[in-house]
């Protein structure tokens, strides 16, 4: 009964020590509900004892402060630590919050043994409260410090050394917190090849600031890493204080990177790219590449705000701006073709592809156009049309040259034969002496038209075309008279060619004739020549032009010039500038037709009131000169005896072919075509001294029939005759040195000279 008595009043004394206390206590279950407090504790937030009864710790606990409270008492309850010391806000009854510095520890009570939590809980004086606020700035500053997704490190002032190094600094570089501490900057691992070297330590003393945009770091693995290095001075506590800050920015600097790419390759495209706003009016451009500047000759400050129709000129079709229209009315893309104008004021020709660009709701915002200069692609489409045009009329020229050569070979023929056997008072004489001429002059057309149908027969031979212009001065002078001045120019070491020697000087005649009609009033006509190696790039200018060695032959006057539609058609047979009855309009057509055929290439160069110039390239050959050879002695007997196989389809051309070797004394055995002369050969049983055979037969050419009798008429000669050039037997339009070759239209005179001198060639 003592002992209990004891304990009664051992207890009360302890309730009175709790209720008495000076200091704040309180008594909490785990979930902050009230198990007992003193009347301290509820003067220190000013409520009564009922009115804090009524609500629980928690409750009063400040929101931003409740969660590190639970995490107090939750790690308690863990035996992860036996005691919390925390500075919180509680709400006074005032509605205010008091700061309070709160002990708590956790114990089990001895009479129920359930765990319960003791708080001791002192008020905070205002040096206390400031205490209080450092501590928990120095803490929210070392969470950011410690979080931090750049790397961070604190360095003295004084000495440079590191003091402290954040966990992100170690997963950029791959160094330990512990390697960077108590060392210079430049003595780090990633800093020692970097900028942040002394020098730029001492710049941060003077300047209190440092900044490096791109610094490259190399990692402890080896890898390089780009980063912004930026250190700043502070005070703290009166003490100098660096922080650097170094931040990846290695994604940045990939995108900026592509973005420099992206403009670079935007500037380097020859293409003008442009960027109009359609949601405005009038869709004004707001982007201009340095292609357009290029392309255009604008700046591309100039052209922004303006609509692209001030480029256009009034030389392109409708269509394709109808076209163009549509397109930007209704949002489509299109590519068209126009006629523009340079700020210089020359024209080129534009492919515009346009494309729209729409916003992430499918409305309408730009168009983006693509401009490329296509004017030497049209130029070059112009001149292979141009040679299919001149490729057509040439067929047609050369089969109509042909046919009449035929009919000339019996018209000259007859006539010659006709007027042979009249006596020189008969009045017919005159007639047929009309008739010839006329022939003669029909002669020359068709040997033009074969000239431009490039199936004249041309006797090539290597020549230096600086002897050639130089023979012709004189000649020329008294052709063009005293009123034109003509200047040779040649070329020291000029290369050889392979060409016919008639066949230029008729080139140089007919352009110095030209030149002369182009210069009614007198002027200056300069021939010219020199070495030229044609590249690639004029060879893709120039259609049908071969990379290669040429010489030029240049002839250049003062005249009154051309305009380009009519240099376009300048050298098209029949097509003329000259009033009516003054020109055939085949002598540039000719000039055209021999370059080609010769393998050249020819062009012309003229303005109005400027002039022309007529630049001929022909192949350079590495043989040298030809030596003039002489034509074996006609002279002999008015009488030729023999036999002759002649065959020719043309019944006309056959019969005058055959009355005219008869005359001579030749025994003339005549066939239409192949078969017939191969029969004859089996059935005569004579020699047979001469096949005179025209090279274009049905069925088998002259050629394929000369191979065939060779077999069995192994001494027999041959004698080819042809209108043109379009035969196996004559190499590049030239007759070969080994064969006989008799060109129509002939007349009785030329057929016995080449007849003559066939038979009399030396066996092969």
């Amino acid at each position: 009964m003592h002992e209990s008595s004891d304990y009664l009043q051992a207890e009360r004394r302890i309730h009175a020590l709790f209720d008495d206390a000076p200091i704040a206590i309180a008594v909490t279950g785990p979930d902050g509900s009230w198990r007992r407090f003193n009347a301290t504790f509820a003067a220190l937030l000013g409520y009564s004892a009922e009115e804090l009864g009524a609500t629980s710790l928690f409750a009063l606990t400040h929101p931003d402060d409740l969660a590190a409270m639970r995490e107090g008492f939750r790690s308690l309850l863990a035996g992860d630590r036996e005691s919390i010391a925390i500075e919180k806000r509680f709400r006074a009854k005032n509605n205010g919050y008091v700061s309070l510095s709160v002990t708590t520890r956790i114990h089990t009570d001895s009479v129920g043994g359930t765990q319960e939590f003791t708080s001791y809980a002192f008020g905070v004086t205002d040096r206390e409260k400031g205490d209080l606020a450092l501590r928990a700035s120095e803490r929210k500053y070392r969470r950011l410090f410690e979080a931090a997704q750049d790397g961070i490190l604190i360095l003295d002032a004084g000495t440079g050394r590191v003091v402290d190094s954040n966990p992100f600094m170690t997963k950029l570089t791959g160094y330990r917190r512990d390697e960077f501490l108590g060392k210079h900057i430049w003595e780090l691992g990633p800093f020692v090849d970097a900028a942040a070297s002394k020098t730029s330590f001492a710049e941060l003393q003077a300047n209190d600031y440092v900044r490096y945009d791109d610094l490259p770091l190399k990692t402890r693995d080896g890898c390089e890493v780009a980063v912004e290095f930026v250190s700043n001075i502070y005070l703290v506590e009166d003490q100098r204080v660096i922080q650097c800050n170094v931040r990846d920015i290695t994604a940045r600097k990939t995108v900026e990177d592509t973005l420099k790419l992206r403009d670079r390759a935007i500037a380097a495209v020859s293409q003008g790219i442009i960027v109009t706003d359609s949601t405005k009016p009038d869709d004004p451009i707001v982007y201009a590449s340095p292609g357009f500047a290029q392309l255009t000759g604008y700046a591309c400050e100039e052209v922004m705000g303006r609509n692209c129709r001030f480029l256009a000129g009034a030389g392109t079709a409708p269509e394709p701006r109808t076209t163009l229209q549509r397109a930007i009315r209704e949002g489509l893309s299109c590519t068209v073709e126009l006629l523009n104008f340079r700020k210089n004021g020359t024209s080129f020709w534009n492919s515009v592809a346009i494309s729209p660009i729409k916003d992430d709701g499918g409305r309408l915002t730009h168009f983006v156009g693509v401009q490329t200069d296509v004017t030497a692609r049209r130029q070059l489409e112009s001149q292979f049309l141009q040679a299919q045009k001149m490729e057509a009329v040439g067929r047609l020229a050369g089969g109509v040259a042909h046919d009449f050569n035929n009919l000339l070979s019996v018209i000259l023929s007859y006539a010659e034969l006709i007027g042979g056997d009249l006596r020189p008072d008969d009045p017919s004489r005159p007639d047929i002496d009309e008739i010839r001429k006329a022939a003669v002059r029909a002669t020359d057309l068709t040997r033009q038209l074969l000239a431009f149908s490039r199936q004249q027969v041309l006797e090539t031979k290597v020549l230096n075309l600086n002897e050639t212009v130089a023979g012709m001065e004189k000649m020329l002078g008294r052709l063009l008279g005293a009123d034109v001045v003509v200047t040779t120019l040649p070329a020291e070491g000029l290369w050889n060619v392979k060409a016919d020697p008639g066949q230029i000087e008729q080139i140089i005649m007919n352009l110095a004739v030209n030149a002369r009609d182009a210069m009614p009033r007198g002027g200056k006509l300069t021939i010219e020549t020199s070495n030229v190696e044609l590249d690639e790039k004029y060879a893709g200018a120039h259609h049908e032009v071969q990379v290669g060695s040429y010489v030029l032959l240049a002839m250049t006057d003062t005249g009154v010039g051309m305009n380009a539609e009519t240099s376009a058609r300048i050298f098209e047979p029949f097509f003329t500038t000259k009033e009516a009855r003054k020109g055939t309009g085949l002598g540039l057509s000719t000039v055209f037709g021999i370059v080609k055929q010769s393998g050249g290439h020819v062009f012309v160069y003229s303005e109005p009131g400027k002039g022309s110039t007529f630049r001929i390239y022909l192949p350079r050959v590495l043989a040298a000169l030809s030596t003039q050879s002489s034509l074996p002695p006609m002279e002999g007997r008015d009488v030729e005896t023999g036999t002759v196989l002649l065959v020719e389809d043309e019944e006309q051309v056959r019969v005058i072919a055959r009355n005219i070797l008869r005359r001579q004394g030749y025994v003339v055995l005549d066939a239409s075509n192949g078969g017939e002369a191969l029969l004859i050969c089996e059935q005569h049983g004579g020699n047979i001294d001469l096949l005179l055979t025209d090279l274009v037969l049905p069925r088998m050419g002259g050629r394929q029939l000369a191979e065939r009798l060779a077999v069995v008429r192994p001494n027999m000669k041959v004698l080819y005759m042809s209108g043109y050039a379009n035969d196996a037997v004559l190499q590049h339009g030239g007759v070969d040195s080994g064969v006989a070759f008799l060109q129509k239209p002939f007349t009785p005179t030329s057929m016995r000279r080449k007849v003559r001198q066939a038979l009399r060639r030396s066996p092969e």
